[in-house]
């Protein structure tokens, strides 16, 4: 029982504690109250109690007979029915000499109805069934009726009164039945259970004061009229509870996981799933209501991207690169101020609306915080990311519509990417060539299907020996209708579309299969360097990748040369397990574009790197410009203090040779020896491009006095 009432409310419990407390005042106060009800006051008291009885129990009938052509069960019909008769009983007993006998009728009926609608599996019913049900209800009426009055002259006296005790007593036995029963349904129905057990409390009470009743007078009877009402009250608040309130309740409660729903529904399609931040449709509306009001202030849009998103994506994965999303989205809320309508769209891009821009200074200064902010690496997982983004601003103009405005951010924003500042304000030169890179972008996802790609190789001069021993593969793009199209286009729209993952591979295999088809053709074993993107490294199989790549080249990992650019080393902790895990394989790795990164050079020290390739940019002014040749000569002397070989790249005059060869360089790579060449020149002119490299270096009386 305890159980029971850890399930119920406290108002519940009360249906039936209440039946029984009122039992002590009567038993306590009997004797008292006796002499009160006698003669006109018990008549008059019983009357209207059973004016009560009858209105509750026809009320019952009605509304049973109303909600059934709405529910269809075949309870709520046989409920309907078991109080019509009751109502009927106790009307025809109020007018006729022979109640007694209408009332033993009446609680079998009633205690054997409970029991029976308790009993009796809930199934649908038809329409139908409502008329046919309350016109046999009424036949068993006028039966019940007429045997009472056939049977007249045989129930008298002392045999009715042992009938009526006898009736009492199956009453009562029917009723615990009930209860025990019900008890079983109280934990998935407890309100409605309470109710109909509360009823059939009161009924057991109703039929144990009728049997130690002394007379009709007695205050026994009266008590027993009393709780026969309240049995009927509790049945007429389970059955509204059932028909009315509880259909009502779960109404409401749909009501509210509507109005709930609705609200999900409406926040997932004006915000992102990822970073729950307003998402475009937002976006759109905010500034189709804001943007064109009569509020003169300045208006304007920051666009913002993840640098390289899709490249990160493609290699990281969909689901570390939405939690990438969520980190940054997080650091940009909090730098944002108040009045700051902060979005994110798709593809990595976030969009801060301005409805109201005080000073241009104010937009920089933010761009400038959130520059700031993300400074600290993005840790993922195992990934420690590097956050760059990549910021476009647009100042609105009267002309223009919401969608040219968000799309003038977008396009400052890609041209951001090309300056270390990293953020820029839109000009208008900046669409015109919008249309062209987008037709350029859907040509490039079929260029490497329709084998629209190939490779040139250009050849690396040992200064110690004076021979090619390497060459560096350069990927080039010739397009069906547009022909030559430059790496420094293509390849950074291979990057940011995510295309630079196949074409990495592709680029490696090519490189692969030329050198060993080089050795089969009878040249000497040269070692080809291949460059890899920001995207391959974040590649989680790049390691297995490589690895099957030597396996079905069967090119010796020691010819294979890796490179990766000095602005890569940034992640230092990642970088350094992956670069291991490389050099494991037996290849080597080298540094390109030294010295025009942004990093700590710390990573020199714990990188197993093996080469430092000089960029062109210091090269080119050597020996002209005296600082470049400080960071050349600096760049050559901390490599050999690292054990490190320095190749230099673009190399195009020959005093630029000469210092170089001075200085200890290891290796040459530039236009002065050879430009990038297709394969099958290399393969045809090996001995003139080493009769070439001969007839540069003799005259520069290249000996070992050069040589460290």
């Amino acid at each position: 029982m305890e159980k029971w009432f850890n399930r119920v409310e406290k108002k519940e419990v009360w249906f039936i504690v209440l039946p029984l407390i009122l039992v002590i005042p009567l038993l306590s106060f009997s004797h008292q109250l006796y002499d009160v009800f006698q003669g006109d006051i018990y008549s008059n008291l019983e009357l209207v109690i059973r004016v009560l009885i009858i209105a509750f129990t026809m009320a019952i009938a009605i509304q049973s007979y109303l909600v059934f052509s709405h529910l269809l069960s075949n309870q709520t019909l046989y409920i309907g029915n078991m109080f019509f008769v009751v109502s009927l009983l106790e009307l025809a007993g109020l007018f006729s000499n022979q109640n007694q006998s209408l009332h033993i009728i009446l609680r079998l009926f009633l205690s054997f109805g409970f029991l029976f609608l308790i009993l009796h599996p809930r199934k649908q019913m038809t329409l139908n069934y409502r008329k046919f049900s309350y016109a046999s209800s009424l036949l068993f009426v006028i039966g019940s009726i007429f045997l009472v009055y056939m049977t007249a002259d045989i129930m008298t006296g002392q045999l009715l009164d042992l009938i009526d005790n006898i009736v009492h007593l199956l009453a009562i036995i029917f009723q615990i039945l009930t209860i025990v029963i019900i008890s079983r349904y109280i934990k998935k129905i407890p309100k409605q259970s309470m109710l109909l057990i509360s009823a059939a409390i009161s009924l057991i009470i109703s039929d144990a004061f009728f049997i130690i009743s002394q007379d009709q007078n007695a205050i026994w009877d009266f008590s027993a009229l009393i709780y026969l009402f309240l049995a009927f009250y509790f049945f007429l608040k389970a059955i509204f509870y059932t028909s009315v309130e509880k259909p009502f309740q779960q109404l409401l409660k749909i009501k509210k996981d509507l109005e709930q729903s609705q609200q999900e529904l409406r926040f997932q399609a004006y915000h992102d799933d990822i970073t729950l931040l307003p998402n475009e449709h937002l976006l759109l509306k905010t500034l189709k209501d804001k943007l064109h009001d009569n509020n003169k202030t300045q208006k304007a849009i920051i666009a913002i991207e993840i640098d390289r998103f899709a490249a990160i994506r493609s290699s990281i994965g969909i689901s570390n690169s939405n939690k990438m999303m969520k980190l940054v989205a997080k650091r940009i809320q909090t730098i944002v101020p108040p009045h700051y309508f902060a979005t994110k769209l798709q593809e990595g891009q976030f969009v801060i609306y301005i409805n109201h821009v005080k000073t241009i200074e104010e937009l920089l200064q933010f761009c400038l915080n959130l520059k700031s902010a993300m400074k600290d690496p993005l840790q993922v997982q195992l990934f420690s990311l590097n956050g760059n983004l990549n910021m476009g601003i647009a100042l609105y103009e009267d002309q223009w519509t919401s969608e040219e405005l968000l799309m003038h951010a977008q396009l400052a924003m890609r041209e951001a990417k090309q300056i270390p500042q990293r953020f820029l304000f839109y000009k208008p030169y900046m669409s015109k060539g919008i249309a062209d890179r987008i037709l350029l972008e859907q040509d490039l996802h079929n260029a490497l299907e329709n084998q629209e790609f190939y490779l040139d190789y250009q050849p690396q001069v040992n200064l110690k020996t004076g021979t090619i021993e390497s060459v560096e593969a350069l990927v080039r793009w010739r397009h069906p209708t547009r022909g030559f199209i430059p790496p420094d286009v293509f390849i950074p729209i291979a990057e940011e579309c995510g295309l630079i993952i196949p074409l990495g591979k592709w680029i490696l295999e090519t490189a692969c299969m030329q050198a060993k088809t080089w050795e089969r053709q009878g040249l000497p074993q040269m070692k080809v360097a291949v460059n890899l993107s920001l995207g391959q490294l974040f590649q989680q199989d790049l390691v297995e990748m490589v690895e099957h790549i030597l396996q079905r080249t069967n090119l010796e990992p020691k010819f294979l040369q890796l490179e990766i650019t000095e602005s890569m080393t940034m992640n230092i902790d990642q970088m350094t397990q992956l670069l291991h895990e490389l050099k494991a394989l037996g290849i080597q790795i080298a540094v390109d574009d030294f010295g025009t990164g942004y990093s700590s050079l710390s990573y020199l020290k714990d990188f197993p790197i093996d080469c430092l390739k000089i960029d062109r940019t210091f090269v080119r002014n050597v020996p002209n410009n005296p600082n470049d040749e400080a960071l050349v000569s600096m760049i050559i002397s901390m490599a050999k203090h690292l054990r490190l070989k320095v190749v230099a790249e673009g190399i195009e005059e020959v005093e630029q040779l000469s210092f170089l060869i001075e200085g200890g360089c290891d290796y040459i790579q530039g236009y002065l020896f050879s430009k990038p060449i297709s394969p099958q020149q290399i393969s045809e002119t090996f001995s003139e491009l080493h009769r070439h490299v001969e007839n540069v270096l003799t005259p520069l009386q290249y000996n070992e006095d050069y040589m460290i």
